[in-house]
């Protein structure tokens, strides 16, 4: 049985509960190239397996951010009997619990997080700063508690959880609600939800920048790709800020909240993609939240739990899917080793590189739901670009066979020889007859013969300095007769060609006994010289 990677999930409200817990519910379409619809909403590359997490109460609990190996959660639970009731709601004020995560990932019972950020009203959810010196959270007004406000305060230095210096941040408005704070892996972004009056929507998911004193520069709403005219809340990224996970009513939507991923490019935010069938349901899912690679938190409302919302745990098997196939010539079909095959995103990043080897195939590692491009390099073709997206949820490897348009040959003047110039033919190693991938190389002196039928060629080989000098002599006319064969083969009278060996006589780079590598490969060489 293959190893599960755990995977933890917070679930959240229905349309009445998700009003007592923080305004939580108040968008459209659903489209990456070749990919499903919301006809084939699949588990999308997840496979989870709903756990009760044994912390869920009949009120609701709510996942938030992380503290010192703490899960800092939300809930309307009373504490005592002197619980002051939220009349919006009819259940306690929401305040702020810890869970120590346990090495198995269990959770402990939760405790108050602290006696300084929660009060009379309600708190909500809230984020640290990557050296937890500093918290952003939201608190419910006075005049209103569907409202919540922005806040920040920083810890007081050596102490164990004493908050000092509450401020109430400058991006807060009148009668606007800003709520789930997220901040970003490096310390440099703040994302949110919020209802301000140009949202596209209800709840729209804004970002704003940090500043070098904690403020946070004017909010940028998120755009149309990512809000639309139904509510967005709850965001939050990946280990490496790559991926936007956000909850969302509109888009491509099973029901009530569903969990969408976008991918954060230079240029914007891909279209977001429903996260699938098997976390989503038509209830409310909602407050993804990371806690590593492949481990995090989620919440939603359906019936299975025991309140209005309850903590759960998931898990899911990785994902392994690659690419391979063949580098071909286009016109021939023939194997190109030797290419240099190109791995690179959706911007243009490389991932990975590797050349053919004799059989002339490539692979590379992939995941699901992305789209990729394939760049080849061989000396006697043009650059290739192919594009590929991976279309599939599950265990998988795509094939493409990427085929190559070849170079037009050159004639021009070399070393006061005129020259019909092209990539070099290739022998094995000891041997005179030409290797197949060098064919066609060769086709293209046939085209330049036959297009130019007063043309005459002197085929010239040479070798590299190692061994004999006399066998080295004889290997090089051997190679210069097969090269000749072959044009003839292919329909260029024999009286339009010569052949001559030179052996190592020649080198393009006398290296003598220093030669290195690339020298040696300079000097193995068939040069094609025109008759004048």
């Amino acid at each position: 049985m293959k190893a599960k990677l755990c995977l933890f999930i917070f679930l959240i409200s229905n349309m009445a509960i998700s009003q007592g817990t923080s305004n939580l519910i108040t968008s459209n379409n659903f489209s990456l190239d070749n990919l499903p619809t919301s006809k084939a909403i699949d588990a999308n590359g997840f496979d989870f397996e709903l756990l009760d997490a044994g912390v869920n109460t009949k009120y609701s609990e709510i996942g938030s951010g992380f503290f010192r190996n703490k899960l800092i959660m939300v809930s309307s639970k009373k504490l005592g009997g002197l619980a002051k009731i939220d009349p919006n709601t009819n259940e306690a004020y929401k305040d702020l619990f810890c869970l120590d995560i346990r090495k198995n990932g269990s959770l402990s019972l939760p405790l108050l997080f602290s006696r300084i950020l929660n009060t009379r009203d309600s708190e909500d959810q809230l984020t640290f700063t990557p050296d937890q010196k500093t918290v952003y959270y939201t608190r419910s007004s006075k005049e209103n508690s569907m409202e919540y406000k922005l806040y920040k305060a920083v810890l007081e230095e050596g102490s164990h959880g004493n908050w000092i210096n509450e401020q109430l941040l400058n991006i807060n408005r009148k009668n606007v609600s800003i709520e789930n704070p997220f901040m970003s892996p490096k310390g440099d972004k703040l994302y949110f939800s919020s209802n301000m009056p140009e949202s596209i929507g209800g709840y729209d998911i804004y970002v704003s920048n940090i500043n070098t004193d904690g403020t946070l520069s004017t909010p940028e709403n998120l755009g149309s790709t990512i809000n639309t005219l139904l509510d967005e809340k709850y965001p939050s990224l990946s280990m490496d800020s790559k991926y936007l996970y956000f909850s969302s009513k509109g888009h491509d939507n099973m029901g009530g909240f569903d969990l969408f991923i976008s991918k954060i490019l230079s240029s914007g935010y891909r279209t977001p993609r429903n996260m699938g069938s098997t976390i989503n349901t038509p209830y409310d899912e909602i407050a993804y939240f990371l806690a590593a690679k492949n481990k995090g938190y989620v919440s939603s409302n359906r019936p299975s739990g025991k309140g209005g919302f309850d903590i759960y745990t998931a898990t899911n098997d990785e994902i392994i899917q690659t690419i391979k196939g063949k580098v071909l010539d286009l016109e021939t079909k023939i194997k190109l080793p030797n290419t240099l095959v190109i791995l690179k995103d959706d911007e243009g990043h490389e991932i990975s590189r590797q050349l053919t080897k004799a059989n002339a195939t490539y692979k590379f590692d992939v995941i699901p739901f992305e789209s990729y491009s394939i760049v080849t390099q061989k000396d006697g073709f043009k650059d290739g670009d192919f594009n590929f997206i991976t279309t599939r949820s599950y265990n998988t490897a795509y094939t493409k066979d990427l085929e190559l348009l070849t170079t037009e040959p050159v004639i021009t003047k070399v070393e006061d020889e005129l020259r019909i110039v092209l990539e070099n033919i290739y022998f094995d190693f000891n041997k005179w007859s030409v290797k197949e991938a060098s064919f066609i190389s060769l086709n293209k002196v046939v085209k330049v013969l036959k297009a130019h039928p007063e043309i005459k060629l002197v085929i010239n080989a040479h070798t590299d300095n190692k061994g004999r000098d006399s066998y080295n002599l004889n290997l090089s006319k051997k190679r210069a007769a097969s090269a000749v064969t072959y044009l003839t083969d292919n329909g260029i009278n024999k009286n339009r060609l010569q052949s001559k060996g030179y052996g190592e006589t020649k080198p393009k780079i006398d290296c003598k006994n220093d030669c290195t590598k690339e020298n040696l490969q300079t000097n193995r060489r068939v040069e094609f010289v025109i008759l004048e």
